[in-house]
């Protein structure tokens, strides 16, 4: 089915849950931006970008794209080796290589990452979006918005920054995150729920006006009140001159520049990433379980990327904090993420003086929430519920995204998935059974419906293990598949066998079709697979 745009039945839900969305991707478009050593106004502009182009472009139902925290130590070191236009240029290209990726329908490899690693993506993101949200929520606002690394740049880490802030605590901001998560679930609460004037405004958007009420009737408590740096800070333009002034361009003298290349395929291959990543586990989250279509994405990201990098904004990926806000406040379709950089380019063009009046402390206190809903301790149960092959990579997931960041964090529980599906199909290639007679052993080998190359050893194994003058059936009858590699252990072993005083039998494939190298029937040019067909 085809994703609109618009659908009037869903305006409310989408209108309510792009204000929520937009309130949180304004600081975090601005502390990306801090954290890239670029001019503040490209956060914001990468982040309007993201909602109204790619949005147009995406079959995405629920994702929001922006600016994105994996991308920020990348951005950082070209824009200093590179200056701030010709990375531009760079982000450009990196988009151009985004839309040839989805044309030549990379993104495929978004579905194969595994289920258990995803769902481990998920909770490692919500206990950091939890653990990096507390310092704002106690008034500590030194680490940019956006920050998911492990380590800091003052020395400090994820952990030690809960202990560093008892030192800085901000009792007005501590009071208003607490106020604002005490909205949020009340807000949540049945009764409230039925409730009509509950159901149009929504518990996030009043925790934020709450924040903003307090924030200024603390002004005749000065040990309450609020400073500048624990508050939004949009650049703020005197009219729209000002405002348009702030965009900034290409440098395309560097056209010919090597370096800009190195620069934009690295971009387009980490921001791909983090895209079919957060893709995957959007539609995980999405309650209408609708399915992405991944190249469509790679190529509305790179049509981001380019738009982004010609008028002076950052690269855009797909981002999980946005989208799981977007989902956990109500977004229906496409229209959510869509207004939400509406919002921001109208903001940032009429009112950033009244956006800087929001609190990070009262953002903190919706964030602490969405990270609550993410890694959710009936999560981690239901996890381990299913089985250890299942539980391990996502425990192991989420604790290296803690202590790493996202896609390091990703690439370790892959790698712990990857060795369990080896396991698993070493232990499983085929089914023995032994039984022994006055005479002599008998061993029946029934191989597997697929048998792959990744089961040489445990089948060598086996056969090197059989006794010598013993009875052997192997019985490929119910083989669809055998790999090549496989197929020569067997036909090697046929040929030793009689040196061994072993009776062998194999049945399953047709008379003669089993010389030498030739076990096959038909033989997969590609993969070097062989089609079974049992004889009748």
């Amino acid at each position: 089915m085809k994703e609109k745009l618009f659908e009037i039945n869903n305006f409310k839900s989408d209108l309510s849950a792009s204000i929520i969305v937009f309130l949180v991707a304004v600081p975090l478009c601005l502390g990306i931006a801090l954290a890239s050593g670029a001019p503040m106004f490209a956060g914001i502009i990468s982040g309007i970008v993201g909602g109204i182009v790619v949005t147009t472009f995406s079959k995405s139902s629920l994702g929001v794209s922006g600016p994105a925290a994996g991308l920020v130590v990348i951005v950082l070191s070209a824009i200093n080796d590179l200056g701030f236009e010709v990375f531009l240029l760079a982000g450009v290209i990196a988009g151009i290589i985004q839309i040839i990726l989805g044309v030549v329908r990379a993104g495929v490899i978004g579905y194969y990452f595994p289920s258990s690693v995803i769902k481990g993506m998920l909770s490692g993101i919500g206990l950091i979006i939890i653990l990096k949200q507390i310092p704002h929520a106690f008034g500590y606002d030194r680490d940019f918005e956006g920050d998911n690394t492990f380590l800091q740049a003052d020395g400090h880490n994820t952990f030690s920054e809960l202990f560093y802030m008892l030192d800085y605590i901000t009792p007005g901001a501590l009071i208003i995150s607490v106020v604002g998560v005490t909205i949020i679930l009340l807000w949540e609460q049945p009764f409230m729920k039925k409730i009509k004037l509950f159901q149009i405004l929504q518990g996030p958007l009043v925790a934020v006006l709450s924040g903003i009420g307090l924030n200024l009737a603390f002004s005749s408590v000065p040990s309450l009140v609020l400073a500048k740096e624990h508050l939004v800070n949009v650049p703020v333009s005197e009219n729209i001159l000002g405002f348009i002034s702030q965009f900034q361009f290409p440098d395309f003298s560097q056209i010919g520049n090597p370096d800009v290349y190195v620069v934009a395929i690295t971009l387009a291959v980490v921001a791909s990433l983090e895209t079919l990543l957060c893709v995957e586990a959007t539609d995980k989250l999405d309650p209408n379980k609708r399915i992405t279509p991944t190249n469509t994405e790679l190529r509305a990201q790179g049509i981001g990327n380019i738009v982004s990098g010609l008028i002076g904004g950052l690269p855009i990926t797909q981002v999980i904090v946005r989208s799981s806000a977007n989902i956990q406040s109500g977004g229906k379709t496409k229209m959510s993420a869509f207004l939400h950089g509406v919002f921001l380019l109208l903001s940032a063009m009429f009112i950033p003086n009244v956006l800087n009046l929001v609190p990070l402390a009262s953002l903190a206190a919706i964030l602490l929430t969405v990270g609550y809903k993410l890694a959710k301790p009936s999560i981690f149960i239901d996890m381990y519920k299913i089985g250890r092959r299942q539980f391990i990579p996502f425990v192991i997931t989420v604790m290296a995204i803690l202590f790493t960041d996202l896609l390091m964090g990703i690439t370790i529980g892959l790698t712990i998935s990857i060795f369990y599906i080896l396991l698993n199909n070493l232990r499983k290639p085929y089914d023995l059974r032994r039984d022994h007679t006055d005479t002599r052993e008998t061993f029946y080998i029934e191989l597997a419906e697929h048998v792959s190359f990744l089961n040489k050893a445990k089948i060598l194994q086996t056969i090197k293990n059989i006794p010598d003058k013993s009875f052997v059936v192997i019985d490929a009858t119910n083989s669809q598949n055998i790999d090549y590699d496989v197929l020569e252990i067997l036909d090697d072993f046929e040929e030793n066998a009689p040196h061994r005083g072993i009776d062998l039998k194999i049945i399953g494939f047709e008379e003669g079709l089993h010389t030498k190298g030739h076990w096959t029937r038909h033989s997969d040019e590609y993969n070097n697979t062989i089609e079974v067909a049992a004889t009748t």
